[in-house]
């Protein structure tokens, strides 16, 4: 027999038997008729022998470590024959519905309802959520709207998003339809468009090109405070700085960052972040903050989910690459998919010049203390693995914290033993050359890899701190570089001393009033405020509970010698109490370069 009609004759035998096709997996998104805040969503299904179909909305997602159960947003689900007719189907749990005489059906529609509104409800972190506000916005997290017929996941899509012509979808991928109230996109599988948000909104945004890759910039901003072009400087120093910092690194060369910014004078987005996609970053943020302070939470949480690209999507395990999205296995390995990722968000801002050393030091020490008030004696190893269960989710954050400072604990092993020539990010260069974006490690070899392709103290480390209950050194690891361990002045919190509060709550007026007898800063005591006081406003800017965190927020950006004017209630009367800022200045546990004779060794750490 001919070998390629065996070939062809095989490949339909198994299509045959297991009622699986490699059809498009066609839906429709109407942004058009939105009804009660809900969006409808219409999928044709699959040809399939099979009695029964399984569709499936996510329980959780790549690079979330909660389950989120985004089925619970789904309403209304039908399954139609070629007329019209409706076909049974049962709902099997939160995320999934079997369709029963799967070889009738054509399509599958569904009502979606949005995230934002109801946060409080449902802890869904902001930017892997969703926004439905007709005419207005629509945060399309692609996983909240669209699902997955199981066996068909790896099947092409091809998404088709009719709009008003009044608003835009910013997104990473190409639109294939060029009209103005239509858009199609297309991913070779789930997965892909899982990968790939799209935010509708008045059109706001900007481009640029860095080093052959072109990055968009576009702000959904409700009430106009914030453009796409008053924050792109800020956005191109840093992404500029992260891609010298990175070098000859491999990356996208379509990068979107999709930024949200929320009004929380209404029901809205309250979980203010960003969640990394190989080729975009969605980002929520408040957008009462001021701009410079705005630009500096982007700086951080941007240049984070930026450097994603190095790990896990580049370099990732099996537990990754083949990610389950209804009954997920978490990899051992979140050190490095979300710890080394926080250090070169930090690391690459002293190299590139845009913070000081000293500034650096007071970050990693940060790092250290808030890991102190986490089980440090819980291997990192068994954390990752099982991330998704208590009580070890409770630790989750500490990714941030030391998993951060395990990375920069390695950086320094690796430079000390090569004597400053390579580091940490050398490393991530030789395992994205030996894995890649197509091939996955298994988790129980990552170790004797790094060990491999390093030094045998690097296994020893692994063992010990990653694998072992032991806490890590870090005044000895600092040293290494020359770095002691000392006392620094930082800058302290306006209505925060000695990590008491100055400020507090009455539940009943909602009115927000100095603490008595509690130590007051100087500036405090210099313009007159006193214990007891009602705190009405600030430089004409009323505040209570409902807008305590704009005042915290306000506390932030205080620069010295600013004029301030307080109002507050003493004794049922009103008195005006002005006077320029002395900001607060406060003794903690830091670090400081102080050994001249490892000079070249700390400046190839930190500059490369």
């Amino acid at each position: 027999m001919n070998i390629k009609y065996q070939i062809i004759t095989a490949a339909i035998l198994l299509v045959s038997a297991f009622g699986h096709s490699q059809s498009k997996i066609q839906v429709a998104i109407d942004l058009n008729n939105v009804v009660n805040d809900q969006v409808k969503v219409t999928v044709k299904t699959p040809t399939t022998n099979s009695k029964t179909l399984t569709y499936s909305i996510p329980k959780i997602i790549p690079g979330t470590y909660s389950e989120d159960d985004y089925g619970k947003y789904i309403e209304n689900f039908e399954a139609l024959d070629s007329k019209g007719n409706l076909i049974s189907v049962t709902k099997i749990n939160e995320n999934s519905w079997k369709i029963n005489d799967a070889s009738k059906v054509k399509s599958i529609t569904y009502k979606v309802n949005d995230t934002y509104d109801i946060e409080e409800m449902h802890e869904v972190f902001s930017p892997a959520g969703s926004n439905i506000e007709a005419g207005k916005n629509f945060m399309l997290n692609t996983h909240a709207f669209v699902g997955y017929f199981d066996g068909f996941a790896k099947n092409t899509y091809e998404v088709t998003i009719t709009h008003p012509k009044e608003i835009w979808g910013a997104t990473a991928m190409d639109d294939l339809d060029k009209s103005d109230t239509k858009d199609v996109f297309n991913t070779p599988d789930y997965a892909s468009l899982v990968e790939h948000p799209i935010m509708y909104s008045k059109p706001d945004f900007t481009t640029f090109q860095i080093k052959g890759m072109e990055i968009l910039i576009a702000v959904y901003s409700p009430n106009a405070i914030i453009t796409a072009e008053s924050i792109t400087p800020a956005m191109k120093k840093m992404m500029t700085a992260q891609k010298n910092f990175l070098g000859d690194f491999d990356s996208t060369k379509k990068y979107a960052v999709l930024i949200y910014l929320a009004d929380n004078s209404k029901p809205d987005a309250e979980g203010f972040g960003a969640l990394e996609h190989p080729t975009s970053t969605t980002v929520v943020m408040p957008e009462a903050m001021p701009r410079e302070e705005l630009e500096e939470q982007l700086k951080d949480v941007v240049s984070h989910e930026f450097f994603h690209i190095v790990t896990p999507l580049t370099i990732h395990s099996k537990e990754i690459k083949n990610f389950d999205f209804n009954n997920p296995k978490m990899s051992q390995h979140l050190w490095m998919y979300e710890g080394v990722t926080e250090y070169f968000a930090n690391l690459f801002q002293v190299h590139q010049g845009l913070i000081t050393e000293d500034q650096f030091y007071a970050r990693m020490s940060e790092k250290i203390a808030n890991a102190s008030t986490m089980n440090d004696m819980l291997p990192f190893t068994k954390l990752s693995s099982n991330v998704l269960i208590k009580p070890y989710k409770d630790q989750y954050l500490n990714v941030y914290q030391k998993g951060a400072l395990i990375a920069m604990c390695l950086d320094i092993e690796i430079r000390e033993k090569s004597n400053g020539k390579r580091g940490i990010l050398d490393l991530m260069k030789k395992l994205s050359v030996e894995y890649g974006t197509e091939k996955a490690f298994d988790d129980s070899e990552l170790f004797s890899k790094i060990t491999s392709l390093t030094y045998p103290e690097i296994g020893a480390f692994f063992t010990k701190y990653l694998n072992g209950p032991s806490p890590i050194p870090y005044p000895e690891y600092f040293k290494k570089m020359g770095v002691t361990k000392t006392k620094i002045n930082a800058p302290g919190n306006l209505f925060i001393k000695e990590q008491a509060p100055l400020i507090s709550i009455n539940p009943n007026t909602k009115e927000i009033f100095f603490i008595n007898h509690a130590p007051l800063h100087t500036f405090l005591k210099q313009v007159g405020i006193e214990g007891g006081d009602i705190l009405l406003s600030i430089n004409d800017e009323k505040y209570n509970y409902d807008n305590i965190n704009d005042l915290i927020m306000w506390s932030t950006t205080l620069k010295e010698n600013e004029e301030v004017t307080f109002i507050v209630k003493r004794n049922n009367v009103e008195k005006k109490l002005s006077g320029k800022a002395i900001l607060p200045q406060e003794l903690i546990d830091g670090y400081q370069f102080t050994d001249t004779s490892k000079l070249l060794l700390k400046e190839a750490w930190l500059k490369g």
